[in-house]
């Protein structure tokens, strides 16, 4: 059916809508309706229905005879490792676990905090948590002592489940420690933690507050699925702002299932039993909606893959993957593919695979620049699709769906919104703005499906984080435009917008240009305080591997480039080639912290940051170029 014929009839009846596309999903008891709209504008989804997340995941594809199709790959070249596991296998897995937390105590409601790395049993113990009613709230692995410790406070979990280590290219990252440090630091204490132990390092149990993960589950009756409200909380996954305290965003149950089941065919274009990966992290909620639930709902087969896009061992690791698990629709984020790039600008090592079986990738994380997209295109010679959301939503706002109908693809767009997202531009009063115009981007209530209904322990903060800014929408924070045939176009974050002498300009709009340069494989534009115009723009420039002549002709091609596509207007006139940028474990760049640095501002180091480091690369550059200049 066409995309225009499908957004249409959400947009006429949305519950007429999302109650057939709940007809997809195994309920215990069927809800009434679709949207509750009583306590508006907080509006809930499916909230009187009655099931289980992990049946709908694990159970239902065993009792329909699917229980023999590998549920996971586990692809970890960093430990020269590969395990499949089937769905029946898995429910086995889930089972056990689920039911020793049983027996220690946990019961619906009770929150337990996942911390662990890129390995089957973090899907595990999500789904053990599902399985029983328990809100799980996944740390990314790593994430320091101070960190989790805010986590832990703001949940307050029963129970932490972590595995003793993590693993990086050249070394182990030591999960238990920081745990230890955490709890200590906390002033919620969990009952008890469960430690999964890894070969690599084998760390010391606490008596009497930690459990070995295999001994934990000897002589423990499997848990049965419990089934919980529409409305119950699925889990809380925190996402850092720039200031102040993480928000939990948590994620109802019922929307939750639904939406991302309706995903998987109409945006990602994969039938059960297909093999979906998504190249992320569990601890961010790409790895939430599309490693763990997303696929095993829709009953495909998901990849959770322990590696780096180069280095592990070179750039052609993606292609391998690909070829050897034979994966249908593939999804990153554009900071990948640039790495990629980065160290084989030319793809020789796609040459080296058979990629015939890949049908499509999507691309999403950071906004992704036509030349990474147009080089992808030409390298995989399949659909490179751009798609726009946020951890707040859960999946995408605007995508091309290619399982309904694919659109046509206009470079520096994420295509069109999807069905329930009617976003809006608007203006600093709140008025729709004429297509072409920048302006913030908007969605108005009610979300769809699946998106956050609040956020954990917190309902002012929520209020005034989204729905105060402008009554009767969401407030996304990104700024943009739509074009005449209303496709989007986001610039940047609204704090990334600069005001250029009374112009105002995107800093996305200028890294578009900057990064079609032949050298450039990577880039940022940051607005910089200027006394005399307000801000100016400032550029930093990764080049290509095999980039030998001097930077300097380099930087005055890339001023000459903004200057002849955006104008003058852009005062476009510095940039300084960098070996790296400061970014965050799911790829994004940390453009706020920098224009910190160069204004000579304080700035709280990001608790996501990948290689503080790097702040260190970026502040002596700055000092080089003369920055801070007040």
């Amino acid at each position: 059916m066409p995309y225009a014929t499908v957004y249409e009839s959400c947009k006429a009846d949305p519950e007429a809508f999302w109650m057939q596309a709940a007809e997809a999903i195994s309920w215990d008891q069927k809800p009434s309706k679709a949207l509750f709209a009583d306590d508006a504008p907080l509006y809930e989804w499916f909230s009187d229905g009655m099931l289980n997340t992990c049946y709908n995941a694990v159970d239902r594809h065993v009792e329909n005879g699917r229980g023999d199709q590998v549920a996971i790959i586990h692809d970890s070249p960093i430990t020269d490792t590969i395990t499949k596991i089937t769905y029946a296998e898995l429910q086995t897995r889930v089972a056990s676990l689920a039911g020793a937390l049983q027996a220690k105590g946990i019961e619906k409601g009770d929150r337990v905090i996942i911390y662990m790395p890129m390995i089957p049993e973090a899907l595990d113990a999500m789904l053990a948590c599902a399985r029983i009613g328990a809100v799980h709230s996944v740390v990314f692995g790593g994430f320091a002592a101070a960190e989790l410790a805010v986590r832990i406070n703001d949940a307050t979990p029963k129970a932490i489940i972590a595995a003793s280590c993590g693993l990086e290219p050249g070394r182990v990252v030591h999960y238990k420690p920081l745990l230890d440090e955490a709890i200590e630091i906390a002033t919620h204490k969990p009952d008890f933690c469960v430690i999964f132990q890894r070969e690599q390092e084998v760390a010391d149990l606490i008596k009497g507050r930690d459990f070995d993960w295999n001994n934990f589950q000897s002589e423990t009756p499997d848990a049965k699925c419990v089934s919980v409200e529409g409305n119950h909380p699925a889990y809380i996954l925190y996402t850092s702002g720039t200031t102040g305290a993480p928000k939990g965003v948590i994620r109802h149950t019922g929307g939750h299932l639904v939406a991302l089941n309706w995903t998987m065919k109409n945006v990602y274009n994969v039938d059960p039993g297909d093999v979906f990966w998504a190249a992320s992290d569990v601890g961010w909620v790409v790895g939430h909606s599309y490693i763990c639930y997303g696929p095993l709902i829709h009953g495909n087969t998901t990849i959770v893959f322990e590696g780096k896009p180069v280095g592990t061992p070179d750039a052609g690791t993606f292609w391998r993957v690909i070829e050897q698990h034979k994966v249908r629709s593939f999804f990153t984020a554009p900071t990948a593919f640039r790495a990629v790039k980065r160290e084989d600008p030319k793809g020789e090592l796609v040459k080296d695979y058979d990629l015939s079986g890949l049908g499509q990738v999507f691309l999403a994380g950071e906004r992704a620049d036509p030349d990474t997209i147009l080089w992808a295109e030409a390298k995989l010679r399949v659909p490179v699709i751009d798609h726009w959301w946020q951890t707040e939503t859960g999946y995408a706002i605007a995508a091309n769906p290619l399982g309904l109908q694919r659109l046509p693809v206009k470079l520096g767009s994420p295509a069109v919104p999807m069905p329930g997202f009617d976003v809006q531009i608007l203006d600093d009063n709140g008025a729709e703005i004429a297509p072409g115009e920048l302006g913030a981007i908007a969605i108005k209530l009610p979300l769809p499906p699946g998106c956050l209904p609040g956020l954990w322990n917190a309902p002012e903060r929520f209020q005034s984080s989204y729905l105060e800014t402008f009554p009767g929408f969401y407030e996304t924070g990104d700024a943009g435009y739509k074009d005449e045939d209303g496709y989007l176009y986001i610039m940047s974050r609204t704090d990334d917008v600069i005001n250029v002498a009374g112009h105002r300009l995107s800093t996305g709009a200028m890294e578009e240009v900057l990064a079609s340069h032949k050298d450039v494989a990577e880039c940022a534009v940051i607005g910089v305080a200027d006394a005399l115009k307000g801000q100016t723009p400032l550029g930093f420039l990764c080049l290509n591997a095999g980039v030998n002549r001097d930077h300097s002709e380099v930087v005055a091609e890339c001023v000459a480039l903004v200057r002849e596509k955006i104008g003058p207007v852009a005062a476009f006139r510095t940039a300084c080639v960098v070996e790296r940028l400061p970014k965050t474990r799911s790829g994004k760049i940390l453009r706020a912290t920098m224009a910190a640095i160069a204004d000579g501002l304080d700035y709280k180091m990001p608790a996501t940051i990948d290689d503080p480091a790097i702040l260190d690369e970026i502040e002596a550059t700055l000092k080089g170029l003369g920055y801070p200049r007040n």
